[in-house]
């Protein structure tokens, strides 16, 4: 057992089960301490089982561990990604993290790039194009499709806003295409595949899908970084965008792939977007550690784990514009860090990733929220909140933020009862993030936020968070089972095959 593991465990041992409400009342002061502003973004962490000298040892091992000295090393271009020998500068997508020379030729690509899809997205204005299909999977579409669902305006073209509406295709059922194709007008669509390599399997089966449909290739665009796939596919040069070895697909939404995002709200608001990532980089680079809020994330995050052993992790926005933050969250964070071997490729000896999941408020609280108030397993909850309304019901965000606020509290404080179903343990502990309000620049910095927490968490663990390996055996598995599918070959598990013949008699 690593010593910073064994710390944890000793400081959770002396906390015991002392409840949340406790913590508070012995020091009230950390209702303030215990919280960070970044221009437009509160996090409040003062609900966490966690005191000062439990934290005072968290920070102990983030400094032992240099998290400072890792976070420049990613934004300088080192190679972070050591099981691909790659760098991981998505921050040079943003902005000027980085004096480096590496990280300066990252970001003249990028600017090159992004100068390219303007004049891209200004040639796919509407009237003139009313839609346009957005065709990815994984790290090409949820973090595209998260933007365009927070920041663009409800039926824009159909309003006759200069914006298109884009609607996105990730998944290989074909009932996927069929109903995003079956309310648009081929003549007034334009479509854009995106994939790094542009092999995935998913992605050129819904491209040939949406080329078909369209019946003029002139509508068709790409970004990858694969030229000369995608020239065998049939789009030109002057219609694809790039993609780099230096930037992961999770992390990519910074890049040209976004430029699905750039036609759904302008190129004006995704720089905004950029900006507001590129500020919390700013952040994350230059903040001691006990300022440093994706340090405090991480952190926070490894003690639920490794401390408080809990088994997952909730992500509950209330605002159903960000929806689809769990869908997001997920990607990044379980693919960053669902790893069970260390850098040196031996085993690690902590829990890594919990599995995150969760729901936008308050259909959620409808939901699954009995478990997470009454529950035997205790659920760490990011509570994410939007101060300010964009739209003209006042009493229904008030009421949208009284239960935000509610449930926080419920879950930390719990009641007492004689009759034991009515009785709510508390001592839940969760998270506040706020946004003072929804904007390209806020929701930049939440998300960059979230990503240096998941590195940080990484660094801590002794991890790669820039490896997916584990998503590749299935699809492998996949690809060696078409031809016995299709009743060309057997296959060659037991179980495989009997599933095999069922399939062939309901055919």
């Amino acid at each position: 057992m690593s010593p910073g593991q064994t710390l944890l465990e000793a400081q959770a041992q002396r906390l015991g089960r002392t409840g949340i409400p406790s913590l508070i009342a012995e020091d009230p002061e950390r209702v303030r301490d215990f919280a960070l502003r970044v221009g437009p973004l509160y996090a409040n962490f003062a609900r966490q089982r966690y005191d000062r000298a439990a934290l005072d040892a968290l920070f102990e091992i983030a400094a032992s561990l240099d998290l400072a000295g890792a976070m420049r090393r990613l934004l300088d271009g080192d190679i972070v990604n050591s099981t691909e020998e790659r760098a991981a500068l998505h921050t040079a997508l943003r902005g000027n993290a980085s004096t480096s020379e590496i990280a300066r030729a990252a970001r003249e690509q990028a600017l090159a790039a992004r100068e390219r899809m303007r004049q891209m997205v200004q040639g796919l204005r509407a009237p003139h194009v009313t839609d346009i299909v957005s065709v990815g999977i994984g790290g090409s579409d949820l973090g595209p499709r998260l933007m365009v669902d927070a920041l663009a305006t409800p039926g824009a073209a159909a309003l006759g806003n200069a914006r298109p509406r884009v609607h996105f295709i990730s998944n290989v059922d074909g009932n996927a295409a069929q109903r995003v194709l079956a309310g648009l007008d081929p003549g007034r669509t334009a479509a854009v595949v995106i994939s790094k390599t542009f092999s995935t399997q998913e992605t050129l089966l819904n491209g040939s899908i949406v080329r078909q449909w369209l019946g003029d290739d002139s509508r068709l665009y790409a970004v990858s970084a694969n030229a000369q796939r995608v020239g065998e596919f049939g789009i030109p040069a002057e219609r694809t965008l790039p993609m780099w070895d230096w930037v992961g697909g999770r992390y990519s939404l910074w890049s040209a792939v976004g430029f699905p995002i750039a036609l759904a709200i302008g190129m004006d608001r995704f720089d905004e977007m950029l900006a507001g990532a590129a500020a919390m980089d700013a952040h994350a680079a230059a903040a001691p550690l006990r300022q440093n809020l994706p340090v405090w994330h991480a952190l926070t995050a490894v003690w639920n784990r490794n401390a408080l052993h809990a088994s997952s992790q909730a992500v509950l926005p209330y605002d159903e514009r960000l929806k689809l933050l769990p869908n997001y969250l997920q990607q990044l964070v379980m693919e960053s860090l669902g790893k069970s071997a260390r850098l040196d490729g031996s085993a690690v000896d902590a829990a890594t990733v919990p599995v995150w999941w969760g729901g936008a408020g308050t259909d959620a609280q409808h939901s699954f929220f009995q478990a997470l108030h009454q529950g035997t397993q205790m659920v760490p909850a990011d509570f994410v909140g939007v101060v300010q309304a964009d739209h003209a019901h006042a009493r229904n965000h008030e009421a949208l933020l009284a239960n935000l606020l509610a449930q926080t509290e419920a879950l930390a404080n719990g009641e007492a009862s004689d009759d034991p179903h009515h009785r709510y343990p508390g001592n839940r502990p969760s998270s506040l993030l706020l946004l003072d309000a929804l904007t390209p620049h806020s929701l930049g910095m939440l998300v960059a936020m979230y990503e240096h927490s998941v590195y940080l968490q990484s660094v801590l663990w002794g991890i790669n968070a820039f490896d997916q390996f584990g998503v590749e055996l299935g699809k492998q598995v996949a690809t060696r089972l078409l031809p016995a599918l299709r009743g060309e070959c057997e296959a060659d598990d037991a179980v495989t095959r009997e599933l095999l013949r069922e399939f062939k008699q309901q055919r």
